[in-house]
């Protein structure tokens, strides 16, 4: 897979040369660009920004600098429509089946705004040479897209295959079957007075998945009852 990166701060990705994302792109299995906003600009400020027709508030990103990093990623880009990702709080909201989309995309170009947004006509420009999505990754607003990307990416990212050394570990984790994950435990059997439940120490594989799921269920109802609404509905 193809990943690019545009913002103003591309130094905020040198994370990903770590941990198993790190990994995927020594193997060549995740294949990272990440493009400085700033190198598109043509005056001695290096200018991105500017005041919003019709007043307010703020400043709202350029579309020049936009318009030319896009297009040479375009040039660049393995398929003919790749998708286009913008964080935005105005788009929909992230999820786990959203991130089993992600991970298998052949190219995702992710473009991180700042300040009060982007000129809306990068989104209609981008819309005409790709696909195009607002994603938002909840109901709250952050000071720019890079931390909303990092969260994608690391979401989508370990369920493309061989990024994860066991993918059996993916499959018992929290929203991949519309419930939390259950509790796990470790040695020693009493850490500080505090037991292991004896269930996970009988070697019965049958009664040890029940008591997980009783678990799941019990958790989602306590801690998110819309996920269980949804889930019971399901059943």
């Amino acid at each position: 897979m193809r990943i690019d990166i545009v913002t103003i701060f591309p130094q905020f990705f040198d994370i990903l040369d770590l941990s198993l994302l790190g990994k995927a792109r020594a193997q060549g299995i995740i294949d990272l660009h990440v493009h400085d906003l700033r190198d598109a600009t043509h005056d001695r400020h290096r200018a991105v920004d500017d005041t919003p027709y019709g007043g307010g508030a703020g400043m709202v990103m350029k579309p020049e600098p936009w318009g030319e990093t896009l297009d040479a990623i375009f040039e660049a880009s393995p398929v003919d429509s790749p998708l286009v990702v913008f964080p935005s709080p105005a788009g929909t909201t992230f999820t786990q089946p959203y991130a089993h989309e992600l991970s298998r995309e052949s190219h995702i170009i992710f473009g991180c705004g700042r300040y009060e947004g982007i000129d809306q006509r990068v989104f209609e420009y981008a819309a005409s040479r790709a696909r195009v999505q607002l994603v938002s990754l909840g109901d709250y607003v952050l000071n720019g897209g890079e931390v909303a990307v990092m969260a994608m990416i690391e979401a989508f990212g370990r369920l493309i295959p061989g990024v994860v050394g066991n993918p059996e570990s993916l499959v018992e984790e929290s929203h991949e079957q519309g419930l939390l994950e259950y509790p796990s435990y470790t040695k020693p059997a009493v850490w500080r007075d505090r037991e292991v439940p004896s269930i996970l120490l009988s070697g019965h594989h049958a009664n040890i998945a029940a008591w997980r799921h009783e678990q799941q269920v019990e958790r989602t109802q306590r801690v998110r009852p819309d996920l269980y609404a949804a889930w019971a509905n399901e059943q």
